[in-house]
């Protein structure tokens, strides 16, 4: 294991600090050397192991779970750090890492917006840290592309930005769709998505089919940042335990087409390994996704072939979170992108093969 590059979990007991564990443990490139979060002891005393916590762990991943603190932290000595922490969290614990030279991949929004005066309205604190959001990279792989390499802090995407980016960055900045009108977004998310915190909403017998966040969701400024397009975003919270599929309804500019569009992601995403255009006819589903690193986006027009209605599916899990996390990894360290996580690669008729 000398070789491989040393790794640390903040925030390990959550479902996305559970997810970065089963891909890291088996990544080639990667050894987990310490796992954190609130502390917790069995009935002997002793500290509670994260396969203890999550026996699918078993065997793959037994390292206890500590409780969270810098110092710890950097005792491990690791090369990078995975932060699956609240917001504020991250927040106040990224800056110590990236001081003492670790590398820090953040799966919060703490250093996603720019603009620091959207934190109090959007995520309730006042960036105390503002000075480092312009050098943190936006960790979206297939976007952010060579920046990665040679950061010191990725800010990794959102779950439900990730569905939205993806599709609609590139049919923004080619101009394919019309800046003029707004883009429309209906998303619909597994509960998971909520995190693993106790709340009523998210009780078995509690969860139903219905919008939340209605034109106010902390997502939205995320989306408009990272597309260039004023977004209109309606999150649905389904039952279902994990995935996101996003509905997307956007006017094309004059003069362009469905063909154009279609061209457009194949160009974009010709050499992307985990983003699946579908073929026509064939529309994305969280079943097709789940527990994968893939995007599946399709597309079509209205009769007037004006409108744009694109589709886009993923596992909030993994390409909104832990997987996304560990591709972004990859590339910052100079590794195979799909190292850790599996492959789907396209065919020449854009289907996963």
């Amino acid at each position: 294991m000398g070789d491989r590059l040393r790794i640390v979990i903040v925030g390990a007991p959550g479902y996305t600090g559970a997810e970065l564990a089963g891909i890291l443990a088996a990544h080639p490139d990667a050894e987990l050397v310490g796992l954190f979060g609130s502390e917790r002891r069995g009935a002997d005393g002793t500290v509670e192991l994260m396969s203890d916590l999550f026996p699918r762990l078993a065997g793959t991943c037994d390292l206890p779970v500590r409780a969270a603190d810098a110092a710890a932290i950097l005792a491990c000595e690791p090369d990078a750090v995975f932060l699956a922490t609240p917001h504020e969290a991250s927040e106040k614990l990224a800056p110590r890492l990236v001081e003492a030279g670790v590398t820090v991949f953040d799966l919060s929004a703490a250093f996603r917006l720019k603009d620091a005066a959207l934190y109090p309205k959007h995520y309730g604190f006042t960036h105390a840290h503002a000075a480092l959001l312009p050098d943190a990279v936006y960790g979206l792989p297939e976007v952010a592309g060579d920046a990665l390499r040679g950061a010191s802090l990725v800010a990794c995407p959102g779950c439900y930005p990730t569905s939205v980016i993806l599709p609609v960055r590139p049919l923004v900045a080619a101009g394919i769709i019309d800046a003029s009108r707004p883009v429309i977004v209906d998303s619909a998310s597994g509960v998971s998505g909520a995190g693993r915190s106790a709340a009523v909403k998210s009780l078995f017998c509690e969860v139903s089919l219905q919008p939340y966040g209605v034109l106010a969701h902390r997502h939205q400024p995320e989306m408009a940042q990272e597309t260039g397009a004023r977004v209109l975003f309606t999150p649905h919270l389904v039952a279902l335990d994990r995935g996101i599929l996003s509905t997307i309804h956007a006017d094309l500019a004059p003069g362009r087409s469905l063909a154009d569009a279609r061209e457009c992601l194949e160009s974009a995403y010709a050499a992307a390994p985990f983003v699946r255009l579908l073929p026509a006819g064939r529309w994305p589903s969280i079943a097709a996704v789940e527990r994968t690193n893939c995007c599946d986006i399709a597309l079509g027009t209205d009769d007037s072939g004006t409108h744009l209605v694109v589709s886009s599916a993923i596992d909030n899990l993994v390409k909104g979170a832990a997987g996304q996390a560990v591709q972004a990894f990859n590339v910052r360290f100079g590794l195979d992108e799909a190292a850790g996580l599996g492959i789907a690669r396209r065919t020449a008729a854009g289907a996963a093969s």
